[in-house]
């Protein structure tokens, strides 16, 4: 059942979401009580999600999140930190770091600690990583035995990134993807640059210009439609940038295309991704949830849509 704070919320949301079934689109696979609960419950808990980060954002925070030689580290909070002392490339970096490692669910961050940390050595920073993405790939070819757990530490990627590699030398590993992330940020090094020249070239339009970065990180190696997705989600979210998804990007989304058939009771496939998109759109409007709250939630129900389970990482 719903938490007890989330009772007004829960009561709207569901009378929306009829509004809309009756008005608009018909949402079929909801009409079943126990999936709509399911459903409820995962769109409640992916707003939880997002309204922990601007929770974390307003709390003092353990330097210690930062520090990659400390079992505190946190990129997510590192990031925040970095921001808050005028460090925005460091912060751009470490939601980066968040995104291509993830947090696994036994060994957490220790993966992304251990490579921004060098092992102990001098921290790959941006300033370090980016002036000269070559040196890094070397230092992790040197040290892929270790990495992978040859000093009897474990370290794995998290649930999203599991199929990821930490090779040096491939051009689907760790190295090719820090290193085509550098060239994405371009000559200067600097984000800001980067994300205020795609801002004016649409006169500051956060839909806009988040879609047209969203298409330029295609570039960036191992980072298909979920990464992109992510930290571009997550740098709107950390108000890095002023950017947001206008839409939730089902083109070669896999869990959450398959919600969005279920929701719109399209077991025959005749509805187009586009069209799914533009429905989903359209419920956003009306519901007041954001892209990123429809693309999570759908995503997370449709793995049960009979009950509600709550899905980590």
């Amino acid at each position: 059942m719903p938490r007890p704070r989330d009772s007004v919320r829960t009561t709207q949301l569901r009378t929306a979401l009829q509004q809309f079934h009756s008005n608009t689109y018909p949402l079929p696979g909801i009409q079943a009580v126990k999936r709509r609960d399911a459903f409820v419950e995962q769109v409640l808990e992916s707003l939880h999600r997002i309204e922990f980060v601007t929770r974390i954002q307003q709390r003092p925070l353990s330097s210690d999140r930062r520090n990659p030689a400390s079992d505190l580290f946190d990129p997510l909070k590192a990031a925040i930190l970095f921001q808050r002392s005028g460090q925005t490339d460091e912060a751009f970096w470490m939601v980066f770091l968040f995104v291509h490692f993830g947090k696994n669910a036994k060994t957490g961050y220790r993966l992304a600690r251990d490579v921004y940390g060098a092992l102990g050595g001098q921290p790959w920073t941006w300033a370090r990583v980016s002036g000269d993405p070559k040196a890094f790939r070397q230092w992790l070819g040197a040290n892929l035995g270790t990495l992978q757990g040859g000093d009897g530490i474990p370290r794995h990627f998290g649930n999203h990134r599991k199929y990821e590699s930490l090779n040096a030398t491939s051009n689907s590993g760790t190295g090719a993807a820090v290193e085509s992330y550098v060239a994405w940020v371009g000559s200067t090094r600097n984000h800001q640059t980067r994300i205020q020249q795609v801002l004016q070239q649409f006169a500051g339009d956060p839909r806009k210009t988040f879609h047209a970065l969203y298409r330029s990180m295609k570039s960036v190696k191992r980072f298909g439609r979920t990464a992109r997705f992510d930290y571009l989600t997550m740098v709107g979210k950390l108000q890095l940038a002023p950017i947001e998804p206008g839409s939730t990007y089902m083109q070669g989304a896999t869990g959450p295309f398959e919600g969005a058939r279920l929701l719109f009771g399209d077991s025959k496939g005749k509805l187009s991704r586009a069209d799914l998109d533009a429905r989903l759109v359209q419920l956003g409007k009306q519901t007041g949830l954001g892209m990123q709250v429809l693309e999570d939630s759908l995503c997370n129900w449709q793995k049960s849509p009979d009950s509600f389970i709550p899905f980590r990482g």
